[in-house]
């Protein structure tokens, strides 16, 4: 982490600069040796730089939002010429030049800021070791040193041995708990800031491997703060707890003001905007709207039926096949007794007609279909 932070040492003046500046104005307020002094001075550092790159914040979600909506047409780019990698990159750069998109506008905040937090690092780091840097002279070094947030020198790390926290004036325990604290809290608004992108400011109906890139990169980047800020010094965990702090305001900002059109805080947005009557829409697509609606509340879902219901409902049949099969025997066989007729069937007229067997037979002489058993008076 040294040998990184020392390639950005020509920032180092530039920064030290800053962070004396304010210094000067926290001490009047607090005393020039408190913790506090030292501390804003560092977080005013981090809002200063971030007011700088408002307009690379605007760059980005520009470019974060052109390349949500150009993931279809990339992709089937990706598909048509799957086999040659050169027309692959040609046709994805003319791509980007017709539609004005920079695939590396997403990523200018990081880049930006990333001297800034090595120089600062680097700066810490001198501070620790009791050199002078930039224009830190030895008196200011040696107020840094004795400089506490929280009970822990500015300069001091998690890893820190035992002696070399004592040599700044503090113990080792309160080190290790206000740098987990801070570390935690890092993370966790890491987290949150991309949590919320993903849920409430992602256009819903396109899904695109954007998506799960953000989706892995959520659970990532915590992990990445949790592992590396060990190794911080307190004045850094206090300088990236405070930008993380910015871009989640700077996020929910965004997402209130300026959602992206089809994600979930577009939606409620609109929702708020027709709700107070400032959203000025097309009648035709109102009054769509508002049909779709009622249509979707009038809609009834049909119940489920139990396993039990669906099996026996093929086996209900109606009164009248009851009422057949009722002569039937239970092996399928009729029953050659005779069913008391509707009337009295045993005290038939003397003069009465029969005409159970007549109508029975067919043109060809065959009996169709099942054989009527025979009244027992008839001969």
């Amino acid at each position: 982490m040294d040998t990184i932070a020392s390639l950005f040492s020509f920032i180092t003046t530039p920064v030290s600069w800053i962070i004396v500046q304010f210094h000067r104005l926290y001490g009047t307020l607090f005393g020039e040796d408190s913790g506090w002094a030292w501390g804003l001075s560092i977080v005013s550092l981090v809002v200063l730089i971030r007011i700088c790159l408002i307009p690379l914040f605007v760059k980005q979600i520009k470019a974060t939002r052109n390349m949500q909506a150009l993931q279809p047409k990339m992709k089937a780019i990706q598909e048509r010429y799957k086999n040659d990698k050169q027309r692959q990159s040609e046709e994805m750069m003319k791509l980007y030049k017709e539609t004005g998109t920079n695939p590396l506008a997403s990523c200018l905040p990081i880049l930006a800021q990333s001297p800034f937090f090595f120089a600062l690092y680097h700066v810490l780091s001198k501070i620790a070791s009791g050199d002078t840097i930039g224009v830190l002279d030895q008196g200011l070094v040696n107020s840094a040193r004795e400089a506490h947030v929280f009970g822990a020198p500015i300069a001091s790390k998690f890893m820190d041995s035992a002696e070399a926290v004592q040599s700044l004036g503090a113990q080792l325990v309160d080190v290790r708990v206000v740098t987990v604290i801070m570390i935690i809290l890092m993370s966790g608004s890491q987290f949150y800031t991309q949590r919320q992108l993903m849920t409430k400011n992602v256009d819903l109906t396109v899904k695109t491997p954007f998506m799960q890139q953000q989706k892995m990169l959520m659970y990532v980047f915590p992990i990445m703060f949790a592992v590396f800020g060990i190794n911080f010094p307190v004045g850094v965990l206090v300088y990236w707890l405070t930008t993380n702090l910015w871009t989640m305001g700077q996020q929910m900002y965004v997402i209130q003001r300026n959602p992206t059109p089809g994600s979930l805080a577009y939606k409620q947005r609109q929702e708020k905007l027709r709700a107070k009557g400032k959203l000025q829409e097309d009648p035709a697509e109102a009054e769509a709207r508002k049909a779709v609606e009622e249509a979707r509340a009038h809609r009834q879902q049909p119940k489920r039926q139990p396993k039990s219901k669906r099996q026996a409902a093929p086996q209900t049949k109606p009164a009248g096949a009851r009422a057949t099969e009722s002569g039937d025997r239970a092996d399928g066989k009729p029953s050659l007794e005779k069913k008391p007729q509707q009337g009295g069937a045993k005290s038939q007229q003397p003069g009465s007609k029969q005409s159970g067997g007549s109508t029975a037979r067919g043109k060809s002489g065959q009996r169709k279909g099942q054989q009527r058993p025979k009244h027992p008076t008839k001969k």
